[in-house]
């Protein structure tokens, strides 16, 4: 008998962060610690040092590719994107060259090199206080480990590979690139005792469909591989030799969930219509072409955002005009007649082009990106506004602007589409006259200033994401901080309420493409305060849709009135899940 079967049920507490439930054997994955191999090295041997090391360079962006291009396939190039960061480690000038000057000024060999320069650049950038940074050390530390382990000739994640049975696993941690090799059939889900919310972890999990609880402190020490052990995703625990009570309460969440998913199933096809009759567009955001059958699987009305710079990324050239116009005809043929909204260029912040050589910023999500980038950089800008404009010959296109703070930077895109709306009717070439042009919504000076924008646009969208972050100067993806990102902060909620106001002094529409458009949690109080339209990754669609197909409009109101006289982020959340609990309980059964 196993000491844990001797102690009886117990129970690990973390965070939850991929929704499911799963039982099964537990597989405890400790990595073994690498041995790196010192020893002098001749001079006249250096050059076949430094062979090997572009060797496993090349061997590492090989290997990083497959995982992304798995990915794309199984998933979206929006998943897939996780990996850019990985390939931009490979260029990294810094690390080449610095590798490089120690095995000639030392005399190593290479891995013994490459390990001095990852111990002292990852313990440089831990020791900043800048969360962009600190983000990229887990980066880092997943690509030098691949690296190191192709000049070992060490496989990878042989552990994981070898898995034959359907297991649960127990570890210390995961990278983004483990997580996307397991095979679905035999991982049922996985504990580990570090990482976040907002750890790529996290989000390759969530994607996956795969439950996963983080955050567990020494799990990975405690529990023994074998043992039998149950998953709660909703909840954020483990718990190792469950009791027949536990089993059974368990399943009967497991069988409410299903009743739950049948029901959403059975209204995809059907509207976004409240109890009193004000009709809602869901759209979907997207990142490639692939994304289609998605929006049409989960009923997406169209597309609410195309991200555009998923075409740029992970390649040596530039796309052509014809390139990107091709993909974006592909969707609006594919969807028309619903509408497809079409967002320029959002290169910058952690998103970048290394054969554009951007310079590094000391902060790049307030730096030279976006729209910003793309009016200075006009022969990138001219080739994707004049595919945008080609593929609108659909019927359903639109075009947005990301990151604009004033209606100057307006005023210049705008010039410049009608700029090339002038060249391809002199080249002949078709392309909707009546194309509609927005802007997102997604800094303070946007939001406080909508009514001068408002005269120049068709509709607005709001970019909760980076709207939260830069009213309350706050970056979710720093641990120290993260409590302190609140989308519904009074402040948050008074720039939403003067965007939709605004809205509706000119007569546009305005919608919400960011992260709480797809929270059943913040649907009625988004509703509330002005959103007509919503767009959300595809398969958050059918539970908003739940929701909202359940929801009276003066509810919804009232909760809004409610939140712009509230001092507290904290009450405005509980009386906003509190009425979302009341108006559809059945979708909130497993969550806590």
């Amino acid at each position: 008998m196993t000491d844990e079967a001797q102690k009886g049920e117990l129970i690990y507490k973390g965070i939850p962060v991929s929704a499911g439930i799963c039982q099964g054997k537990a597989f405890v994955l400790h990595k073994a610690q690498t041995h790196v191999p010192h020893y002098d090295v001749a001079e006249v041997d250096l050059p076949h040092q430094l062979q090997r090391f572009q060797q496993a360079l090349v061997l590492t962006r090989q290997q990083i590719q497959e995982v992304q291009h798995k990915v794309s396939k199984a998933l979206n190039a929006h998943e897939a994107s996780i990996f850019d960061a990985h390939l931009l480690v490979l260029d990294d000038p810094t690390l080449i060259d610095s590798v490089n000057e120690l095995i000639h000024a030392k005399k190593i060999n290479v891995e013994a090199a490459f390990n001095e320069f990852v111990q002292k650049y990852t313990a440089t950038l831990s020791a900043i206080d800048d969360a962009y940074l600190r983000e990229r050390v887990a980066d880092m530390r997943d690509v030098t480990s691949r690296i190191m382990n192709n000049l070992l000739g060490n496989l990878q994640h042989q552990a994981l590979q070898e898995l034959r049975e359907p297991c649960i696993i127990i570890a210390d941690d995961l990278s983004p690139s483990e997580v996307a090799v397991m095979d679905r059939k035999v991982v049922l889900g996985f504990g580990t005792d570090a990482g976040s919310k907002t750890s790529h972890m996290a989000i390759m999990a969530r994607s996956l469909q795969t439950p996963a609880v983080v955050g567990l402190k020494d799990a990975s020490l405690k529990v023994k591989s074998g043992a039998h052990v149950l998953l709660d995703g909703y909840n954020g625990s483990i718990v190792v030799n469950p009791t027949d009570q536990t089993l059974f309460q368990y399943g009967q969440l497991v069988r409410r969930q299903a009743s739950i998913e049948e029901k959403l199933r059975a209204i995809q096809s059907l509207a976004a219509i409240t109890l009193d009759g004000l009709k809602i567009t869901l759209s979907a955001n997207i990142g490639q072409t692939g994304d289609i059958q998605a929006v049409q699987e989960f009923g997406g009305e169209g597309v609410g955002l195309f991200r555009t710079e998923y075409l740029f990324l992970n390649r040596d050239t530039l796309p052509s005009e014809d390139e990107q116009c091709e993909a974006y005809r592909k969707v609006a043929a594919a969807l028309k007649p619903a509408p497809v909204i079409i967002r320029t260029l959002d290169l910058g912040g952690d998103k970048f082009l290394p054969h554009l050589q951007i310079p590094v910023e000391m902060n790049p999500f307030l730096g030279w990106r976006a729209i910003r980038f793309c009016l200075e950089e006009r022969a990138v800008f001219r080739a994707q506004l004049r595919a945008i404009l080609r593929a609108s010959a659909e019927g359903n296109v639109k075009i947005m602007y990301p990151m604009v703070s004033n209606h100057n930077e307006l005023d210049q895109a705008n010039a410049l589409v009608e700029l090339y709306k002038n060249e391809l009717r002199a080249e002949k070439i078709a392309f909707d006259e009546n194309l509609e042009i927005g802007v997102m919504i997604e800094i303070p000076s946007a939001a406080v200033s909508a009514d001068m924008l408002a005269k120049r646009v068709k509709f607005f969208s709001l970019g909760t994401n980076d709207l939260i972050q830069y009213a309350l100067a706050v970056d979710r993806l720093n641990e120290r901080i993260a409590h302190l990102y609140e989308p519904t902060h009074p402040a948050v909620l008074r720039l939403i309420k003067w965007t939709t106001e605004a809205a509706d002094r000119h007569g546009l529409w305005c919608g919400v493409c960011g992260e709480m458009a797809g929270d059943p949690y913040m649907t009625p109080l988004l509703l509330g305060l002005g959103a007509r339209e919503l767009s959300m990754a595809p398969p958050l669609l059918p539970r908003v849709k739940f929701l909202i197909r359940r929801l009276k409009m003066d509810d919804a109101l009232e909760l809004a009135k409610f939140a712009l006289n509230c001092e507290s982020g904290r009450e405005i959340l509980e009386r906003s899940q509190a009425l979302a609990r009341r108006t559809a309980p059945s979708l909130f059964e497993n969550q806590p």
